[in-house]
């Protein structure tokens, strides 16, 4: 393996830290009280490229790699994780599902405008009774001469109410049985598809979480990714990805709530001295920093698999369980470093602590990573 970040990495985190400087932290706050989501943000990524940073420049990516997909999502975390976190959807979950499965038809018509950031992209599998069991999926498609009826509700959607398109997995066979769902592009504004109630959440609040409803709607056969009855099999692959995506998050979420650390037990006096030289904040410092060291390795690894077009079934389940959850816990460490000025909201920590639990719930809970990895190991 090889570890060192390359020059390119480096002027990408450059690049993003400036980015966020500018036009993200000075309304990180405002958002997130408000549960504000900001599309212009979004045309303004696509601007330097961060909307479609794994796809080819012919469809209007930036051409980059997986490795440069995750430092880029790395700084934007460390900035404001709901940021993050609706980017990671975009790149990783709709447009991703749309590049690996989609026509060139398809992904000339869509493709184009999601790595440009003309539109922000959702992504449609979680269900209010079927989580991680999503082979037994309610929506589904019926087919009526050359086109597809769906029924049905979507929730936990990021980007779901501002998204232009949204990738939506809908059963198109029996309950239970394989090959049972079918993944369909379906736009904003078509009739029968809209956005229902918007999740008052914990965290993550500057990123739009909303439920899908579709009410008779009325899907063209062209707008079938991939072939009937994929969809499963195209969502798992996806997610081999979108969990990569989420392990970004969770170490961007760890990195900022640990400097932020070190840079307050340097400045906080106590008892004549920083409290950095107290052993027991040395000691929080030491397993903060060590447990980041190996959550990056973890991640990058995954990554750098991914970009030479290796299974990372295993190797992202990993990355995304251990970072995740590494987050967490630098996320409450960092606020009690802080002490009482860490459950206020006038330092970061308070939201890394918020933000940093949905990376142990998203694409699939710390429990679901354990059984995909004991699954491969076991395979």
């Amino acid at each position: 393996m090889n570890f060192s970040i390359t020059e390119n990495q480096k002027l990408i985190a450059s690049s993003v830290r400036s980015f966020c400087e500018k036009n993200i932290r000075p309304y990180i706050m405002q958002w997130d009280e408000a549960q504000s989501f900001p599309p212009e943000i979004f045309h303004k990524l696509g601007e330097i490229g961060l909307m479609g940073v794994i796809f080819p420049e012919e469809y209007g990516g930036a051409g980059l790699g997986y490795p440069e997909y995750v430092t880029a999502l790395v700084e934007l975390t460390k900035c404001d994780p709901s940021i993050g976190l609706s980017v990671a959807a975009h790149n990783s979950l709709c447009s991703n599902h749309i590049y690996l499965f989609g026509s060139p038809g398809q992904k000339k018509k869509y493709l184009t405008k999601l790595a440009s950031g003309q539109w922000v992209g959702a992504w449609g599998l979680t269900e209010p009774g079927t989580g991680s069991d999503a082979g037994n999926m309610k929506t589904s498609a019926v087919r009526d001469g050359n086109n597809w009826v769906l029924n049905g509700t979507k929730n936990f959607i990021t980007n779901g109410k501002t998204g232009n398109v949204s990738v939506i997995m809908a059963r198109t066979g029996k309950p239970g049985e394989k090959n049972n769902s079918t993944a369909f592009a379906v736009e904003k504004g078509t009739p029968g598809f809209s956005a229902g109630r918007k999740e008052n959440k914990l965290g993550m609040r500057a990123s739009e979480t909303v439920e899908l409803i579709m009410d008779n709607c009325r899907i063209p056969a062209e707008n079938i990714l991939g072939e009937v009855g994929d969809g499963f099999k195209q969502a798992l692959k996806v997610l081999d990805g979108g969990r990569i995506s989420i392990s970004a998050l969770g170490l961007g979420i760890a990195k900022g709530a640990y400097e932020a650390s070190v840079q307050y037990a340097k400045e906080r006096y106590q008892f004549g001295k920083p409290i950095a030289h107290f052993q027991a904040i040395g000691f929080k410092l030491a397993d903060m920093a060590t447990e980041i060291e190996a959550a990056e390795l973890l991640t990058y690894h995954a990554a750098e698999m991914k970009q030479r077009g290796e299974k990372t079934t295993l190797q992202s389940a990993m990355a995304k369980y251990y970072t995740a959850e590494t987050a967490v816990k630098a996320a409450n460490e960092a606020v009690q470093i802080f002490g009482g000025y860490g459950f206020t909201k006038d330092f970061p920590v308070e939201k890394y602590y918020r933000d940093s639990k949905l990376c142990t719930i998203g694409e699939g809970t710390s429990e679901i990573q354990k059984l995909v990895i004991s699954r491969e190991i076991l395979n």
